[in-house]
Parts: C-alpha cells; sequence; structure tokens
C-alpha cells in the first residue's frame, strides 16, 4: 500500500485511504509522511478542534490557513461535517495534495462522493494479510501461524502483542470498531448491534435470513438490514451474494455474510479454544480465506465480482470469483483428506470455469497469487 500511495502523489486527485479502525491507517500515513513538515497541514477528525477548524471555515478561510503548504492530510476524515464540499473547495482553488482517511465509508464516501467524482484515488487497508507478514518474517513462519490467523486475526495490535491477543481483541469488538456507526448513525442500542454480530458470527459460511436475524436480535427486518449496510461500510463485515445465470433451481437472492477478521468474530462469541477442540473449524477456515482473498486482489487492484453458489438441492460452491468475463470456482476444504469435488451441474451449465480445491496444503497458491 505505501508504494501505491506514494506512486499517486502529484498526480492530480486527491487519495482517500478506507479501511476499519485499528488496521494502521495513521501509522501508514506517519510512514510515509513526516508529521513535522512544515509544508503539511494534518488534521485528525477525532479531535473536536480540529473538526471545529474545518466544518466552521468558509472558504477564505480555509484557503487562508492552508497558504504556503503542499498537502493536507485528515485522519478519520468522516467525523468532520460537510467533509465532501471542504474536500473540493481544496482541490478547486489550490494546488495542494489532499490525503483523507475514513474508518467508515458510509459517512466518508457519502459525502465525497458527488462532491469529489473524477477528483480522487480510492483504496482499502485492511488487518495485515498473509504476504504483509510473511515478508515481516518468512513463509514458512507464516505458515506455521495459521491455527492463531484463524483464531485471534491478524490486526496489528493483536500481532504486535503476543500473549495479550484476547485482551486486545475484546477491547476492540466491545465498541471501539464501531465507534462511527454509534456516532453517525444516531444508533442507541449497541446491544442489538453486538447481538446481530453475535448472531452473525455463528452463521459464517452459512446462508443468512434477515427475517430470522430480527428474530433473533428482536428488531425489524428494515434494521436488520440497516444495521448490516452500515458494519460493511464500517470494515467489520462484508456480504457475497449468490451466483446465479443459467440453471432454474439457483438461489438467486441469498446471500452470506463474513467476517474481515476472524479474531474480531471469535471475539463476539468469546471463543478462543484451539482448533483441535473446535466444531466450527471449517467456517473458520472459509472466512479467513476469503478475507486474505479480498486482501490480495485489492491490494494488487485485481477488480472481480465475488459470490458463491447453491441450488435448491443443497449443492454449493463455496466461491466464485468473476474477473474479466471469465469464471473461477474455488472450494475450501480444512481436511486435505476428504474428497470434494465440483457439482456436475454447475460445470454443465458453465463448462468454461476454471476450479481448484483450496487446502491447507495449496492456500498460500490462493492468497498470493491468481
Amino acid at each position: 500500500m505505501e508504494k501505491i500511495i506514494q506512486s499517486k502523489l502529484n498526480k492530480g486527485k486527491a487519495i482517500i485511504i478506507y479501511g476499519a479502525r485499528q488496521v494502521g491507517k495513521t501509522t501508514l500515513l506517519k510512514k510515509i509522511f513526516k508529521k513535522d513538515s512544515k509544508e503539511i497541514y494534518w488534521l485528525n477528525g477525532d479531535r473536536v478542534e480540529d473538526r471545529a477548524l474545518l466544518e466552521n471555515a468558509s472558504s477564505t478561510r480555509l484557503l487562508s490557513f492552508l497558504s504556503g503548504k503542499k498537502m493536507i492530510i485528515i485522519d478519520e476524515a468522516q467525523r468532520i461535517e460537510d467533509i465532501g464540499l471542504k474536500l473540493k473547495i481544496i482541490f478547486d482553488e489550490t494546488p495542494i495534495q489532499i490525503v483523507a482517511t475514513g474508518s467508515s465509508s458510509f459517512d466518508l464516501a457519502n459525502k465525497i462522493q458527488e462532491p469529489m467524482t473524477g477528483r480522487k484515488y480510492e483504496y482499502k487497508l485492511y488487518p495485515f494479510s498473509f504476504d504483509e507478514l510473511a515478508q515481516h518474517s518468512n513463509t514458512f513462519e507464516e505458515y506455521k501461524q495459521l491455527p492463531n490467523r484463524l483464531l485471534f486475526g491478524s490486526y496489528p495490535d493483536v500481532v504486535l502483542h503476543e500473549g495479550n491477543q484476547r485482551e486486545v481483541l475484546e477491547n476492540l469488538a466491545n465498541s471501539y470498531l464501531y465507534k462511527d456507526i454509534l456516532e453517525w448513525g444516531k444508533i442507541k442500542k449497541s446491544a442489538k448491534i453486538l447481538k446481530l454480530l453475535q448472531a452473525i458470527a455463528f452463521q459464517i459460511g452459512s446462508q443468512v435470513s434477515y427475517t430470522e436475524l430480527s428474530r433473533i436480535v428482536g428488531i425489524n427486518k428494515e434494521t436488520v438490514e440497516n444495521y448490516i449496510d452500515l458494519l460493511e461500510k464500517s470494515f467489520v463485515i462484508f456480504r457475497l451474494h449468490s451466483f446465479s445465470r443459467n440453471l432454474r433451481n439457483e438461489l438467486k437472492k441469498s446471500k452470506k455474510i463474513y467476517f474481515y477478521d476472524n479474531g474480531i468474530r471469535n471475539a463476539l462469541i468469546n471463543n478462543f479454544n484451539p482448533i483441535e477442540l473446535r466444531n466450527d473449524v471449517g467456517a473458520l477456515w472459509e472466512n479467513y480465506i476469503i478475507s486474505e482473498r479480498i486482501k490480495y486482489t485489492d491490494h494488487h487492484q485485481i477488480y472481480a465480482n465475488r459470490y458463491f453458489w447453491r441450488t435448491r438441492y443443497q449443492q454449493e460452491i463455496d466461491y466464485i470469483e468473476e474477473r474479466e468475463g471469465k469464471l473461477f470456482a474455488y472450494e475450501f476444504k480444512w481436511n486435505t483428506h476428504k474428497k470434494v469435488k465440483i457439482p456436475n451441474s454447475f460445470m454443465n451449465a458453465y463448462p468454461d470455469t476454471k476450479t481448484k480445491i483450496i487446502t491447507p496444503a495449496n492456500y498460500h497458491e490462493f492468497i498470493t497469487r491468481l
């Protein structure tokens, strides 16, 4: 990510970096830019005084305090009211390079989207990827960490505080991770958010029903949909929709929900039992491998549509990618000795699809290359 950001500087567009809280957005900026540089104006949307500075500034005042600066960096920009309009003024009226981060795309994106159309590069920052961790140590060492990654995930603080992973994760999962949802979304019932996340956590790898989640959590279906949308836009969870093109018995409106980080999922259900004692290791494996694949494709700017596939007769495929008009189907199996194959009905309907079974024996290829 560091090299990508540096390559886009001074190319005539703002740089927007999205990512959940605590994934290292601020650390990344400090690594690339000097905090004490007189040519850079640093602001942090979490600071009341910094928010007030931008929110209350007229265009004339805004431009005056940026006089002599070559760059403005705004961390947690989603906290600033009308941030899109403020950035548009700076972009249109000055040659200053804009760099902004946001831990919740719902606010930053909505308020930037229209004012900054055509004026920005957008990137996502995730918890550490397998590749990043392997570069820090080596590939063999990261292989050995697989059970830990399935249990504790790869948030920077978790990786850097081995032995205290559970405490770090519980602090994140209790409220800090979705701080913006509670504030921006004006959601007062944080207990409902937690209950919804716990219900989702028990269903990773399975199809979810908003109606069923509504019954479990005790809120209406529309509120469930709204909360899930906010949680996805704040990079806590992501959805896969069902793939359907040819077969009449394909499920067309189904969805699965996964977590961007296994550790957050396990913290929500308070289960850090060792892999060998768990009955959900298949779901943990599926969640880990799909989230790692998303990190890889995003880091390498590989554009793909992502799905799962299932029929009314319970035939299914864990993960499908559509890239450049071609289909790629993958099955994820934790047990390397268990035989599995792609359903014939799928191959007959989509004969040009490339397929592969991903297990702990070959997963490195899937999450580090196409």
